[in-house]
């Protein structure tokens, strides 16, 4: 089954392709591929001067560079390690950047009653996907005694952060990229670029449009790769999807993903994607991760609580479903049609 609507307000997606269309007679578009941050990051944009093209490209993965330096918890002399490493001992001082991102967390976490939660690294770092290796119940059990948003003490005026109990970890994989994405198309926007698309992994922006046509959006169908649920004609938006294929294996019969729930430390098997369409990355990355924990109907009630925010759901079934704001948008364009 696939969904297309046919022409969506101003917005974009992640974990897609841009429908490719002609280039206006002056100009070009320029891209180029890497693999930072654990994942992979495409930049392509259009504009006339080859030279400012390829600077604005390379400023992006900079940025992608420097933010993995800061927030990666695998490299040992990264910020988030240190404070992993100290902060159940002793206030740990960080950047205002770290400090921030920190703070928006838990906004998010007391906003989905905690299935937003950056302390869950406390049991999801007893998981290899590699591997295929899951931690038993006991040890299970014991881990999921540090996670917990509340165990965050933070210090807005020292702006430190300190761990209430010894095994509290906190990872920032929940809305690294999503913040980055939005420091990527930041800084393309200060140097004059107007049509562009930067993603990190599930994570995307799409900046104007494809030079007089929306950027064509799709999500990919979880259990196949070579097929799409949905296409969205889109621009001027960010998009996240968080899906239980991305890193997984399987053992009995039971899909272990790298999406876990704080409250249980094991893999929600309620849904197979989320996608959140919103205005910046960082929200609709942290909002991908709550509807993802949350299920479907508590989540879309979230997402329906939030303005300017939108959803396209895979359930466990398979089963598409879309929040009001595209159900409308497809109803005013003549309906939604399904193959």
């Amino acid at each position: 089954m696939s969904l297309t609507l046919p022409s969506l307000r101003s917005r974009p997606a992640a974990g897609f392709a841009a429908a490719a269309v002609a280039a206006p007679v002056r100009g070009k578009w320029w891209s180029r591929d890497e693999a930072i941050m654990g994942t992979a990051i495409h930049v392509e944009l259009w504009h006339e001067d080859a030279g400012l093209a390829k600077r604005a490209i390379d400023a992006v993965m900079a940025e992608m560079h420097r933010v993995d330096r800061l927030m990666s918890p695998f490299k040992p002399d990264s910020e988030l390690s240190r404070v992993n490493r100290e902060a159940a001992r002793a206030a740990v001082p960080i950047g205002a950047e770290m400090f921030g991102l920190i703070v928006r967390s838990l906004d998010f976490s007391r906003l989905s009653d905690g299935a937003f939660d950056i302390t869950y690294a406390g049991v999801g770092h007893l998981y290899d996907y590699r591997q295929g290796v899951a931690p038993d119940a006991a040890t299970l059990q014991r881990a999921r005694q540090a996670v917990g948003w509340r165990h965050l003490q933070l210090d807005a005026q020292a702006r430190t952060i300190r761990f209430a109990l010894e095994g509290v970890r906190i990872d920032l994989g929940g809305f690294a990229k999503g913040h980055v994405v939005d420091n990527s198309i930041g800084i393309l926007r200060r140097m004059g670029i107007a049509h562009a698309v930067v993603a990190a992994g599930g994570d995307s922006h799409v900046m104007g449009d494809r030079c007089g046509r929306p950027w064509s959006i799709a999500i990919r169908d979880p259990r196949d790769q070579k097929r799409v649920v949905a296409v969205l004609p889109l621009q001027d938006t960010s998009i996240s999807t968080s899906g239980d294929y991305e890193r997984y294996f399987e053992r009995d019969g039971v899909r272990h993903h790298h999406l876990i729930d704080p409250k249980t430390g094991t893999s929600p098997r309620a849904l197979q994607s989320v996608t959140i369409l919103a205005a910046d990355g960082l929200t609709s990355e942290a909002l991908s991760k709550c509807v993802f924990v949350m299920g479907l109907s508590r989540g879309m009630r979230l997402v329906e609580s939030q303005s300017g925010v939108d959803a396209v759901v895979v359930d466990a079934t398979g089963t598409l479903h879309f929040s009001s704001g595209l159900a409308a948008a497809g109803r005013h364009d003549g309906g939604v049609t399904r193959q």
